[in-house]
């Protein structure tokens, strides 16, 4: 829902037309167009399957880190705790739109997709930035920090154990975990390029 407003407010569509009109004939323009709206509705349902996957290692992941750290929390509680942080990242969604809505009114795609609110690329800027530097870049911002606190303040309320064990739970399997995702994306991304 919150993406459908980002889509509406910020004429998403507007510039994805603009580009493809730069870049390709009409034909394929129109062919692009008519597949688009075929696969609309079946691409929610991959967006939906997707986080749920990820909700579903990440519970997981955090798992093993109980495990590890000797602590007995059923999976469907995790899957829980995860759930409910992941709301944080809703926020990105409403200080994206509110960026461009409000702050900066002349964007262009590539302005879209590089901004991540509160993230270190948007300090450094991502104008001359080899490419496989962005995705690490985006996740290090204070959103992924907050879900981190949020995760090990439920971990550690459910364990019965202080947020600070729940922190050390969180950065020692969630972190791991984590960072080999990053690694992995940094790689692909580099030999794509």
């Amino acid at each position: 829902m919150l993406g459908l407003i980002f889509k509406k407010m910020i004429n998403v569509e507007e510039l994805v037309l603009n580009s493809l009109i730069e870049n390709f004939s009409l034909s394929q323009i129109e062919n692009y167009l008519s597949s688009k709206e075929r696969w609309e509705y079946f691409s929610y349902l991959i967006i939906f399957i997707m986080l749920l996957l990820k909700t579903a290692v990440i519970a997981a992941i955090l798992d093993a880190g109980c495990f590890f750290f000797s602590k007995e929390i059923k999976y469907k509680k995790l899957f829980n705790i995860v759930v409910k942080a992941e709301f944080v990242f809703l926020l990105v969604i409403v200080f994206k739109t509110a960026w461009f809505y409000v702050f900066q009114q002349d964007y262009t795609l590539e302005d879209l997709q590089y901004f991540y609110p509160l993230s270190a690329l948007n300090i450094i800027g991502y104008e001359g930035l080899q490419p496989w530097f962005v995705y690490p870049l985006q996740v290090l911002n204070l959103f992924e920090l907050a879900y981190w606190v949020i995760l090990a303040y439920l971990l550690g309320k459910e364990l019965k154990v202080s947020t600070d064990k729940g922190m050390s739970i969180v950065a020692s399997s969630y972190g791991v975990g984590l960072l080999i995702w990053v690694v992995a994306v940094m790689f692909l991304t580099l030999n794509m390029s």
